[in-house]
């Protein structure tokens, strides 16, 4: 088993791999979204929608809960892509989370990683799904 998340999604695969053990891909991953986000409660909108939703203060309780520890189990498990131009994240809070850890660290691109497909190859393999590159 393995987990790949991006953003937040990056959180939470660190979440689930701290607690299973499994090699884990983290793509710009939030570091601390408890902390971001809490200043987003209340009715917002996603970034992609105009339809307006409510953000609860329990959702960052729970971020806040469920954070893994500060220091990785096992760094050899976690293959971090950051992105220098991500507009969203600061990489070096990325860098400095996964430090140890295997890391790309992409010279511009943006919080999407628009160029997601260059590094797929590297990922496939980290994850024993294909050769190395």
């Amino acid at each position: 088993m393995a987990v790949i998340g991006s953003s937040l999604g990056g959180f939470y695969a660190t979440v689930v791999a701290e607690r299973l053990g499994c090699r884990t891909v983290v793509l710009n991953p939030a570091v601390d979204p408890a902390r971001d986000l809490a200043s987003t409660v209340g009715t917002t909108t996603a970034w992609h929608s105009d339809e307006p939703f409510v953000f609860r203060a329990e959702y960052v309780d729970e971020l806040r809960r469920m954070a893994p520890p500060p220091s990785l189990t096992d760094r050899g498990r976690y293959f971090a892509v950051i992105a220098k131009g991500d507009e969203v994240l600061s990489w070096r809070e990325m860098s400095a989370r996964y430090a140890g850890c295997k890391v790309r660290l992409v010279e511009g691109s943006d919080h999407a990683l628009s160029d997601f497909d260059e590094h797929l190859p590297d990922l496939i393999a980290f994850l024993g799904l294909g050769p190395a590159r």
